[in-house]
């Protein structure tokens, strides 16, 4: 690429990424109320987007060969219970990547 369709590109992205998080506010301004189908996509976005990564997650586990998915399953109950005691999905999604990897690399080898 030259220069100029190289400084094209990054003011292509720049805009892009711009107008995505700008529209936001001025389709739906504080005085607003947003219509009833973004409120309930807000209630349900959240937990379809981790019933999705969980099936990402899950989608080529063997339980029929191996440790039979139990890294993952150990993995998935740690997350839950660190999700019910603290409610702070960082921490959950933390502490289970960790111990996921800690149990593949060094438990389950």
């Amino acid at each position: 690429m030259t220069g100029i369709e190289q400084a094209i590109t990054i003011a292509a992205v720049v805009a892009g990424t711009m107008v995505t998080r700008f529209l936001p506010f001025i389709a739906f301004p504080d005085k607003k109320t947003p219509p009833a189908f973004v409120t309930y996509l807000g209630k349900v976005l959240p937990g379809a987007a981790m019933a999705l990564l969980v099936i990402y997650a899950l989608r080529n586990v063997d339980i029929l060969s191996g440790f039979h998915g139990l890294p993952e399953a150990i993995a998935m109950l740690a997350v839950v219970g660190v999700h019910v005691k603290w409610r702070n999905m960082l921490i959950s999604i933390a502490v289970g990547t960790f111990l996921y990897m800690a149990l593949i690399r060094f438990v389950f080898v």
